[in-house]
């Protein structure tokens, strides 16, 4: 019986990271020459997740995408990754991931629901996409008509602190349009805005979040990859937060403020909800 080690026969083939006794290639590009000192890490991302390297246009808007999704303050997101720090501070990597966990359908996943949506309306379209405003806004109409019908929100419509307007919208829709890269997912995301005051009888907001969703989904990313772009964007982010965390802390008074104020009350017994009687079914 051989004393070699066991060679695996099967081959695994990727174009991502691939090393030799002397050099790394990425992307079929040289890591330390082509790429190291000469590709930003926001084009690198893009280039990763498409396998085609971005073109200006694309890098500045998907980067103004990662700067407009990095952090929003004390978010649960923020304050989870202090706590956890707090909490366990040989744990680096815990930390970021307790934040980036948070990335939920309340906070983050918005751009990834907002680019499916939308999508998912564009693909049901019969015939042609429309060419201009006033087709834009009839399809976006019969959009949000059909949402209130099902008692569905419209992702990406509406914000808890900015009610009277996100600033990043206008400024992601600003650039993308200086780059050309305005596609069908902003113009049906921005006629949206136009038209659901007629449909909802008030005027919302379109999210900072929503519209980020809208233009990844317009630069052709895999829309099941929108919520990991807006997790890149926050984790630098969290970083930001245990940053200032170590000069400034303040998660042990966000702890003892709930610790200091919990007040006892009874139990309150979970009750199961009520099933129809044996034998009632059809």
């Amino acid at each position: 019986m051989s004393d070699r080690p066991h060679r695996p026969t099967a081959e695994y083939a990727t174009a991502l990271g691939a090393s030799s006794l002397d050099s790394i290639t990425l992307l079929g590009s040289d890591l330390a020459r082509d790429v190291m000192g000469s590709v930003g890490f926001g084009e690198l991302s893009f280039w990763l997740a498409t396998q085609r390297r971005p073109s200006p246009g694309e890098t500045r808007v998907f980067e103004a995408v990662l700067a407009a999704l990095a952090d929003h303050g004390f978010t649960p997101t923020a304050i989870v990754t202090r706590l956890t720090y707090l909490s366990a501070p040989d744990s680096i990597q815990g930390a970021l991931a307790a934040g980036l966990l948070g990335g939920g359908s309340r906070f983050l996943g918005v751009t990834e629901d907002c680019g499916r949506f939308l999508h998912d309306v564009l693909t049901g379209v019969d015939g042609a996409l429309p060419t201009d405003d006033t087709g834009w806004d009839a399809l976006a109409l019969e959009t949000v008509t059909a949402q209130r019908a099902a008692g569905r929100f419209v992702p990406g419509l509406g914000h808890h602190v900015h009610k009277q307007g996100d600033p990043r919208t206008p400024r992601l829709i600003e650039i993308a349009t200086e780059e050309g890269l305005v596609g069908p997912h902003l113009a049906l995301f921005s006629a949206i805005g136009r038209v659901h005051e007629q449909v909802l009888g008030k005027r919302l907001p379109l999210n900072g979040a929503g519209v980020c969703g809208a233009a990844l989904a317009d630069l052709g990313l895999p829309r099941e990859l929108l919520r990991g772009f807006a997790l890149l964007a926050r984790t630098a982010g969290l970083i930001g937060q245990l940053a200032e965390e170590l000069r400034r802390p303040v998660a042990n008074d966000v702890f003892l403020s709930v610790d200091l104020n919990n007040r006892p009350v009874d139990p309150d017994p979970y009750v199961p909800p009520s099933l129809p009687p044996a034998g009632s079914g059809a």
